[in-house]
């Protein structure tokens, strides 16, 4: 169920998040749920772990197969950069 919230806030700062949802396609009202939504939750994970939102937001973005080797494609990216 949504409930209307209203919020007082410095204008420059609104101005500056509606640029940032409407370059993200998503709502004003969806970024502060999802921020809200996140912050209450952290009692509920690993108390020495914090996630932010923009972690949050990019969690599971890309898939990689499971045998994916990272130390050796940077290590091929190191060689490639100085060469």
């Amino acid at each position: 169920m949504d409930t209307k919230l209203t919020l007082r806030l410095n204008g420059k700062i609104i101005e500056r998040a509606k640029i940032y949802a409407s370059l993200h396609r998503i709502s004003l009202s969806k970024i502060i749920e999802s921020y809200l939504d996140t912050i209450t939750q952290q009692g509920e994970t690993d108390k020495d772990t914090t996630i932010t939102p923009l972690v949050e937001s990019i969690s599971g973005v890309i898939n990689l197969p499971p045998d994916y080797d990272e130390k050796k494609d940077y290590h091929l990216f190191i060689e490639e950069k100085y060469q």
